[in-house]
């Protein structure tokens, strides 16, 4: 839609920490900002249940129905940073059926109704923005879309989920056992009162499920992330894994094989020597594994109000920019032309190949050991390493294996013979391994 006015007018929908954040980084770089777009960029509108005491909303139309912010017929363009899936999809829909350009932080709508959102907006000649959505100040939306543009994508790995990785930085710094860490990110405002979406993988899940979309050219698929979590990562485990020369990160995973698309979360080591192995605390990084460009990583700030807020006002920027070019020069929602995305298929967990770490409680009694290997050998899973370590009181022995790579319809088919063995205490721990040598 080609606004009248000189001015852009935009409504926002949500004011929250990242909403609160875009209207202040509008009012303090609007300059700035104009000089960029060649239009000045006014908010006229905010839709918010409630007053923030710390942001000045007195020049600024505030409505309790945030339906009015689409009604309005002054807004050029709506910013929707209320989340959920529920009335955030029918806000937009109704935004992109009003001729208004969309601007989104909501990982989740997209990748749950990202599909039929972009194909309303195609069908209208609005765009939707999306940059906040993923990875908060990294810009690594553009870089798949723009930036490496030329090139095939093979793999992308991404700490992508600043809640996860804060805890597991702590829990390998410190020694810490995971409940206690999560205690403190929830006092720190890392982690929601309800903190599942956060350490049960289903935000990196959402954030994986766009990412890989526009690496490999598919339609948005969030069924079919394999999604685990890491609240029963056991402290020794991160512990056992340091002293064999790895990090555990609770990646997200996304990789193209001649059978099919990997999308994956779930804790996984990583060598200690790789650059995406020290990225700690809250931060964000994605390594992107491309031809001819070969590995390039991007690594910053994942959410907040500021990083989360410049990744909407460059949003509102391109979208400025594009209303002079017009529909055909904009870049297409999900990198490729919408007619050329592929159903490639996604595979099942049991179908994906990479390495493993096991950790086995053993009765100290002869032969175990090979037993176990002899399990493994069977199964066709080479050894990469074995580490046992002292008898506990009890007289059980813990064994630490790293395997080489294995598909893990095999590994599983290997464990469940593993635990059936009277020597074998407990469920064996397995916890995927990627070397991320490329």
């Amino acid at each position: 839609m080609q606004a009248k006015q000189d001015v852009v007018k935009v409504g926002i929908v949500g004011l929250g920490t990242v909403g609160g954040g875009a209207f202040r980084l509008l009012q303090e770089n609007a300059h700035e900002i104009a000089r960029r777009t060649g239009r000045p960029i006014e908010v006229v509108h905010i839709g918010a249940r409630s007053d923030r005491p710390d942001v000045d909303t007195s020049q600024v139309k505030v409505s309790r129905d945030v339906f009015a912010v689409v009604q309005d017929p002054q807004v050029d363009i709506v910013v929707e940073v209320m989340g959920g899936t529920t009335t955030a999809r029918e806000l937009v829909t109704q935004a992109i059926l009003a001729g208004k350009h969309v601007v989104t932080a909501n990982k989740a709508l997209l990748a749950e109704h990202g599909n039929e959102l972009f194909a309303l907006a195609e069908r209208h000649g609005v765009y939707i923005a999306f940059e906040a959505a993923v990875a908060g100040g990294v810009p690594i939306i553009k870089v798949l879309r723009e930036g490496l543009a030329a090139n095939r994508i093979d793999a992308l790995a991404g700490i992508i989920n600043g809640t996860g990785n804060y805890i597991l930085s702590e829990m390998r710094d410190k020694g810490r056992d995971f409940q206690d860490v999560l205690k403190e990110a929830q006092a720190l405002g890392y982690a929601e009162a309800d903190p599942t979406f956060d350490v049960e993988g289903i935000d990196a899940a959402h954030k994986l499920t766009i990412l890989a979309s526009l690496a490999f050219g598919i339609p948005l698929q969030f069924s079919k992330v394999y999604t685990e979590g890491i609240s029963r990562l056991a402290v020794i485990d991160v512990a056992y894994a340091s002293e064999l020369g790895y990090s555990i990160k609770h990646l997200g995973l996304a990789r193209r094989t001649p059978a099919g698309i990997e999308l994956r979360v779930h804790p996984t080591l990583i060598p200690s020597d790789r650059l995406i192995s020290h990225v700690h605390g809250v931060k964000n990084a994605v390594l992107v594994q491309s031809h001819p460009v070969g590995p390039t990583l991007y690594y910053g700030a994942g959410a907040g109000a500021g990083p989360t807020a410049s990744a909407i006002v460059a949003d509102l920027i391109d979208v400025v920019r594009a209303m002079r070019e017009g529909h055909g020069g904009r870049v297409p929602h999900l990198a490729f032309q919408p007619d050329a995305l592929y159903d490639t298929p996604v595979l099942p967990v049991e179908a994906v190949h990479t390495a493993y770490y096991l950790r086995l409680q053993a009765n100290d009694r002869p032969g175990v050991l090979a037993e176990v290997t002899r399990i493994l050998s069977d199964q066709g899973i080479s050894i990469e390493a074995i580490l046992q370590k002292p008898a506990h009181a009890a007289g059980q022995v813990p064994v630490i294996i790293v395997t080489k790579i294995v598909q893990e319809r095999a590994m599983n088919q290997a464990l469940a013979r593993m635990e059936a063995l009277e020597d074998i205490v407990d469920r064996v721990v397995k916890i995927r391994l990627e070397n991320l040598d490329a």
